[in-house]
């Protein structure tokens, strides 16, 4: 409950989500060092006043800062116990409702909903509480409160019972599973999660697929979705920040370097990923392999750029996907390669300048998840390309419901008919190139990051 020595509420704008806009780091001689974080929520809240931003202190360095009173105005960072953070963060949301939505399972073994997974389900409802709790605490009379992600499910069931005046709403950063695949989950567990989002009065998702799927759940676990309305909202790219940062002097010293490795007169394949399971990368580059050996007239003559930044490395399925994505690289390389020719030039190191520079440099943008909430890749590199893009896309994106008609399509299971799809990229004209990719541009900057959180914002105080 609300502590009676709680600050006065004050806040009529919060949000709430697992990071936070600013994370600290601590450094040897025992300062803090305060570094800003990017994204579309960022941007989305910086038009908003009088707001609040909750969220969990992530490492050391938070909560160092947390522990020393230091932060920024507007920032409310949750020293949650670490291990509890771990169980919640790791153990369910980024381990079992992750896997959920993006269909990972190898189901003949996996998932086991043991006594285990209870445990760490009970620090996840911990967790979630605590959001809750410091939500109740700073909201003002009335206050719009935007719950985001799988992260916090329940805090929208907790947060009503603790502030029935709040104007609450939900969204999901991902997708969402179809009734069948979220009916793996224990049956109290479906049913507390969806009646978690339940308790808002708005959830809201990147794409009408995503939520018919969370709408279909309900019907049939709960027989409806209540009170609750259902919103969608397809984030766009932010083209004036990304054309004006594309063109700063790094990312140009960065396309030097790229154009030296890939060599003159080659064409390039270019993905930017994190080394997530559901980004698909080792089939996209076994349907580029598949390429070099089905058609010989493209060895020597294209370069794969494949940006795969490590994510989530204290999993181990992750350590293991990480080095399987190495591994496939330097076989196509040492098959294919010569003497002045690298086939797939791959880099791990997360470089914002660098996937810029690969975003202008891009023949083909190869965007190919097993399935993806909606995948923003796909829509910033047709924004800053400099002379146009084909892009490859697969049919499980979210970004395929606006971008799909521009695009050349792929199921991304199929590794031998995105071969094909990068030959039929590659071998594009270069008008109807340009065409699709001024239309891909126009479709993917639709709904920048702020009018996207202030359509949400309006929608959920319309009530």
């Amino acid at each position: 409950m609300v502590s009676e020595h709680a600050p006065q509420p004050a806040a009529q704008v919060l949000v709430a989500s697992n990071r936070g806009p600013v994370s600290y780091a601590l450094n040897e001689d025992g300062s803090l060092e305060a570094k800003r974080g990017g994204g579309g929520l960022v941007s989305g809240l910086s038009a908003v006043d009088d707001k609040m931003w909750v969220c969990a202190a992530l490492g050391d360095g938070d909560r160092e800062a947390v522990r020393r009173g230091v932060g920024e105005p507007g920032v409310r960072m949750l020293d949650i116990d670490a291990d509890v953070h771990a169980d919640a963060y790791n153990g369910i949301a980024n381990s079992v409702l992750w896997f959920v939505h993006h269909l990972l399972y190898q189901t003949p073994v996996e998932p086991v909903f043991d006594a285990e997974f209870r445990r760490q389900w009970a620090a996840f409802e911990t967790y979630n509480r605590a959001f809750a709790e410091a939500l109740a605490e700073e909201a003002g009379e009335g206050a719009a409160v935007l719950v985001q992600d799988y992260h916090l499910v329940l805090v929208p069931g907790m947060l009503r019972e603790l502030r029935p005046d709040l104007r609450i709403g939900h969204f999901s950063h991902t997708p969402w599973a179809p009734v069948d695949y979220f009916r793996l989950l224990p049956d109290d567990i479906a049913e507390q999660v969806l009646r978690g989002i339940l308790g808002a009065d708005r959830a809201a998702f990147l794409t009408r697929r995503w939520a018919d799927a969370f709408i279909g759940c309900c019907t049939e676990i709960l027989g409806g979705t209540g009170r609750t309305r259902i919103g969608v909202h397809g984030l766009g790219a932010d083209a004036d920040f990304l054309r004006r940062r594309a063109h700063e002097a790094d990312v140009d010293d960065r396309m030097a370097a790229l154009r030296e490795q890939v060599g003159p007169g080659r064409r390039t394949i270019v993905r930017v990923d994190r080394t997530e399971l559901s980004k698909n990368i080792v089939r996209g580059m076994l349907a580029y392999r598949a390429l070099l050996d089905e058609r010989p007239e493209w060895r020597g003559r294209v370069v794969h750029v494949a940006f795969a930044y490590p994510s989530r490395q204290d999993l181990a399925v992750y350590r293991e996907y990480t080095a399987e994505v190495r591994r496939v690289a330097a076989d196509i390389n040492a098959v294919h390669g010569t003497a002045d020719w690298t086939p797939v030039v791959l880099h791990v190191k997360d470089d914002f300048a660098r996937s810029l520079a690969a975003y202008r440099l891009a023949d083909v943008a190869l965007v190919n998840p097993i399935r993806d909430g909606m995948n923003l890749v796909a829509k910033e590199v047709p924004v800053v390309s400099d002379h146009g893009c084909v892009l490859v896309l697969s049919r499980e994106a979210g970004a395929y419901e606006e971008l799909g008609d521009d695009a050349i399509t792929v199921n991304p299971y199929d590794v031998s008919a995105t071969a094909d799809a990068l030959h039929e990229a590659l071998t594009m004209g270069d008008d109807e190139r340009a065409e699709r990719t001024e239309r891909l541009a126009a479709a993917a900057t639709a709904l920048p990051p702020q009018q996207w959180f202030l359509d949400q914002l309006e929608a959920l105080r319309q009530g």
